[in-house]
């Protein structure tokens, strides 16, 4: 019984799933023919679009057939022109893109460029009409020919750094090829007025092997190159790219060959050297000045010009990476750091010579009568300097020149004591008859007695009673004040000889202002005004 059971349940066990899985397939079957409803309708909607599209949509067989009639039996080696004995035309026109370095020491210019070659092929003419109105096609130069223009002066690893595009051609076989590339031609840099300098530098173009009578170059525009998609350069500006065609014999050919060259003409901007270079080397040099007013006695004088001299060096250091590094000329702007370094290194030099000046003394230095006239009198006057206590004007040095020729004549002269006094300088003579009877002379019969002379004819003339005692104490009266006026008048002299030395600082201190400041405007308006042009940009 209990087996009967267990069957009769299997039996029913299967049946259920047996129609779960009718039930299954039937949803599926359901759901296929909905997709199958779908596509047929998806399809149908299709057949009609492509059936009301116009009959031209169908050209991709029309180019293929096209292309596979014109390259079947073309050969890349064949000159395309219908008669040999002519020279093939080509139009040659160039777009400058951008100047993306100029190269100063390697004499090389790179440039982004758009070269522009058009010619007619002979053998790349169809109907359009044969082949469903097809009328341009593009096909890689590989499998055509096109000519082997190529850069002359061309510093390129490569040669050719042109990029290989496609090359449109037309149902009359107008042939155009557009290759884009980036250019590194070689230029003859002039920095001889940098940074106020222009360059024009060359970029010539011509066919390799094809002569003039093989192959044509002409110009695609009178006006030279086609910048009307220029980028703006940081450092210098495009002023104009004209073009020339040129038909040169070579020595190395009888044939001429045709080239075409295009001279970009570039100037340097001025605004980055002018505030970070030349404005400064101004200053600095205007600090150099500013030492000459600064009195000797401060202790700083040689100090502040020293301190700008070792400024100047360092940033002149500073300033020779930014010169272009060759040897050909030296650049206008090299020449001006040059002159201002020799003007702060001699104002340095001439410092030490004012503060030599003006710590002289008498002791170890005697001014000459030439450096007397020249830096106490004429420099002055000219200078237009006052010396307090004295006038320095035409007259005075007049006088002074008569004075000292008078002290040339009377060299031997009397001392003070002894003008004073109205006395000889031999006053330590002891007194004798004959000086005794000296003392008086006969003038018209009669004895005169005339003016004494010397101390001891001074004591003398004295009563005899009080000659004797005073004579001793008065000799040494007199050689007291003798010496104690000796004394003054070394002081005097040494005081005024002192005073003398620095007034002469003082003068030379002043022509040294005068004539580096007139150096230093000079050097400058003469590097601006020789510079070709002076545009700050």
């Amino acid at each position: 019984m209990v087996e009967r059971r267990i069957r009769m349940r299997s039996t029913e066990t299967k049946k259920m799933s047996s129609e779960k899985e009718k039930r299954r397939r039937m949803s599926v079957l359901v759901l296929r023919c909905r997709g199958l409803q779908t596509w047929m309708l998806s399809l149908s909607f299709v057949i009609v679009l492509l059936a009301t599209l116009p009959q031209e949509c169908n050209c991709g067989a029309n180019e293929r057939r096209l292309l596979k009639d014109l390259l079947d039996k073309y050969n890349t080696l064949e000159r395309p022109v219908a008669n040999e004995s002519e020279a093939l035309e080509v139009k040659f026109g160039i777009t400058l893109q951008q100047i993306i370095d100029v190269d100063e020491k390697n004499q090389i210019l790179t440039t982004n460029a758009w070269l522009k070659l058009e010619w007619t092929d002979y053998n790349l003419q169809w109907n359009e009409t044969d082949y469903g109105g097809v009328k341009d096609l593009r096909i890689t130069p590989n499998k055509l020919w096109k000519p082997d223009v190529l850069m002359y002066n061309s510093a390129d690893e490569g040669f050719d750094g042109t990029y290989q595009t496609n090359v449109v051609v037309t149902h009359n076989g107008s042939c155009l090829y557009v290759p884009p590339g980036i250019f590194k031609s070689t230029c003859k840099i002039d920095i001889t007025w940098f940074p106020f300098d222009d360059q024009h530098c060359d970029m010539k173009f011509g066919s390799w092997t094809y002569d003039g009578n093989q192959l044509d170059l002409i110009l695609n525009s009178e006006e030279g190159g086609d910048l009307s998609d220029f980028i703006t350069n940081g450092e210098w500006d495009l002023i104009g790219m004209p073009g020339k065609k040129n038909t040169i014999r070579y020595q190395c050919c009888p044939e001429p060959y045709v080239d075409i060259t295009f001279t970009i003409h570039i100037r340097r901007r001025t605004l980055y050297y002018f505030f970070n270079l030349i404005v400064p080397c101004v200053l600095i040099s205007s600090m150099a000045l500013l030492g000459f007013t600064l009195p000797p006695d401060s202790g700083e004088k040689l100090t502040l010009g020293v301190t700008i001299l070792l400024s100047l060096t360092v940033f002149l250091n500073l300033v020779a990476e930014t010169l272009p590094q060759v040897s050909d000329a030296i650049p206008l702007l090299g020449t001006y750091f040059n002159c201002i370094m020799f003007m702060v290194a001699s104002s340095v030099v001439l410092t030490v010579l004012v503060l030599n000046y003006h710590h002289r003394t008498a002791d170890n230095h005697e001014m000459q009568l030439w450096v007397k006239v020249v830096l106490l009198e004429w420099l002055p006057w000219v200078l237009r300097m006052k010396r307090p206590g004295r006038k320095i004007t035409w007259k005075t040095i007049t006088n002074n020149r008569k004075m000292r020729e008078m002290e040339r004549k009377n060299k031997s002269s009397k001392s003070l004591i002894a003008n004073v006094l109205d006395m000889n300088d031999d006053y330590r003579l002891k007194p004798t008859v004959s000086s005794v009877s000296s003392t008086y002379t006969r003038t018209s019969g009669h004895d005169t007695p005339r003016r004494p002379t010397t101390v001891e004819e001074t004591t003398i003339g004295m009563p005899y009673n009080g000659a004797s005692c005073h004579y001793s104490e008065l000799k040494t009266i007199l050689g007291e004040l003798q010496f104690i006026t000796k004394r003054m008048k070394k002081a005097d002299w040494e005081n005024e000889v002192i005073s003398d030395w620095k007034f002469a600082a003082m003068a030379v201190d002043r022509l040294c202002l005068i004539v580096f400041t007139l150096f230093t405007l000079i050097a400058t308006i003469a590097v601006l005004l020789s510079a070709p042009h002076i545009i700050v940009q």
